[in-house]
């Protein structure tokens, strides 16, 4: 067995402890009596009290709720579309930029994306006359734009590494494409689907930059909400708030990555290449 190197050992704890040691004392600190942030005053459920009771916490986290939600599954019904797009229709005119188009709000910076919605719906409410005004609906709309990339390229990867051999054999036992899309394909990449849309529903979550620029009067989202409070100072409050945070996107990860094992356990492309295998007897016979 080989030895490991104690320097090797000592960089890898420093890494954790340099990404999981800030975590771990907000999630200590909103246990903290005190109102002071860095003074511990005992131990106290005081300040979970205190988001219970603060409308503005609970609407702002309702409305980011329901802006990931829908947001991250438009995305990737729109991303899956793309990535398929991408994968299977070959050699195209357009091809090159549309792919460049794909890729691009990775690397973009938030505040020139901010920038460009923000002057995009002023336009349509000057230009075009639309009656919407700067809200929930802009801020879904903002991040269905950058989110979608970013489902595109993970349902890309799964496509590239697939085995379209399957959906060959469906389509020549009579198979109609939407039936084997719907039978075939979607089962094979549903992984990376549901990894787009947890990907894009953190996105949406996390964004403060683009919202700030697309949002309106009454449509305040959490990260909004938690910057405007930290401007003026951390308070136990918003430890308690974090943490909270950080116990639901721990069980979602760990929801996922349970749901990703067991899918590679039971295998999608086994039973598939079974029933083809059957039909194909079949037919000789």
């Amino acid at each position: 067995m080989k030895r490991r190197s104690p320097g090797l050992l000592s960089i890898v704890a420093f890494g954790y402890a340099f990404l999981y040691v800030p975590i771990i004392s907000v999630i200590v600190y909103s246990f903290n009596d005190s109102r002071l942030v860095t003074l511990w005053g005992g131990f106290s459920l005081r300040w979970y009290r205190a988001l219970l009771e603060s409308e503005d916490i609970l609407a702002s986290a309702l409305l980011s709720l329901q802006i990931a939600v829908v947001s991250a599954t438009i995305a990737m019904i729109l991303g899956t579309l793309v990535g398929l797009s991408l994968n299977r229709l070959g050699r195209f005119k357009g091809r090159a930029l549309l792919t460049g188009m794909v890729t691009s709000p990775l690397v973009m910076p938030e505040i020139i994306t901010g920038i460009s919605l923000l002057f995009l719906f002023i336009s349509l409410s000057e230009w075009v006359g639309w009656p919407g005004t700067r809200g929930a609906a802009t801020i879904t709309i903002a991040h269905i734009t950058f989110s979608m990339a970013y489902v595109a390229v993970v349902v890309r990867s799964r496509l590239s590494g697939m085995d379209q051999s399957l959906e060959e054999a469906a389509m020549d036992l009579g198979g109609r494409p939407l039936a084997v899309f719907f039978d075939i394909t979607v089962p094979a990449i549903a992984p990376a689907m549901i990894s787009g849309w947890l990907l894009a529903f953190t996105l949406s979550l996390d964004d403060v930059v683009i919202a700030s620029f697309v949002s309106g009067p009454g449509a305040t989202t959490l990260p909004m909400l938690i910057f405007s409070k930290v401007r003026l100072g951390v308070t136990p409050d918003i430890n308690a708030l974090a943490t909270v945070i950080i116990l639901l996107v721990s069980a979602g990860v760990i929801a996922a990555a349970m749901l990703t094992r067991q899918k590679q356990y039971t295998g999608f492309d086994e039973p598939l290449r079974e029933q083809v295998k059957q039909n194909e007897e079949r037919i000789i016979k």
